[in-house]
C-alpha cells in the first residue's frame, strides 16, 4: 500500500512554506560552516591578536549550528521555541555588536562575523534572522 497523497495535515501545510524554509536552512547550514570553521581557524592560530572578535565569531557559528538544526527540526517538541530563541539570540547579537563595532571599535582588533551588523558577509548575518522569524511566525499562523 502507497503512501502517497496519505500525508499528515502537518507535512501538507509545511510544504507551503518549503522553498523559503528551504533557502533559509540552507543558507543557515552555509553561515554555519563559514563562520564556525573561521572561527576555529582564527582561534586556533591567532587568537592573542584578536580574542574578543574571535570568540564572538565562535559564539555565532554555535547560534548558526543550533538554528540550523531548530530550523530542520522545528515541528518536533521543544525545537520549534529553540529555533525562535536562536533567531533572536541571533538577531541580537548582530545588532549589538554591529553597534559597538561602529561606536566603540577598540574593542575589535579584528572583524568578527556580526562585525558592522555582518558586513564582511554580505550583511546576510543581519537579514537572516530577520527573514528567518518571519518565515516561522508565518508558519505558525499555518500550523
Amino acid at each position: 500500500m502507497s503512501n502517497v497523497g496519505t500525508g499528515t495535515e502537518t507535512e501538507q501545510r509545511s510544504e507551503k512554506m518549503s522553498g523559503l524554509g528551504r533557502v533559509l536552512i540552507t543558507v543557515y547550514i552555509i553561515l554555519a560552516m563559514a563562520a564556525t570553521f573561521r572561527s576555529v581557524y582564527q582561534i586556533l592560530t591567532k587568537f592573542d591578536e584578536a580574542p574578543l572578535a574571535y570568540i564572538l565569531s565562535a559564539v555565532s557559528g554555535v547560534v548558526y549550528i543550533v538554528a540550523t538544526i531548530a530550523l530542520i527540526r522545528r515541528g518536533r517538541g521543544v525545537w520549534r521555541p529553540i529555533a525562535w530563541a536562536a533567531l533572536l539570540f541571533e538577531l541580537v547579537g548582530v545588532l549589538v555588536v554591529g553597534t559597538l563595532s561602529i561606536t566603540m571599535p577598540q574593542l575589535f582588533a579584528h572583524p568578527s562575523v556580526w562585525s558592522f551588523f555582518g558586513q564582511g558577509y554580505g550583511y546576510i548575518p543581519l537579514v537572516l534572522p530577520i527573514l528567518g522569524l518571519i518565515w516561522l511566525s508565518k508558519e505558525k499562523k499555518t500550523v
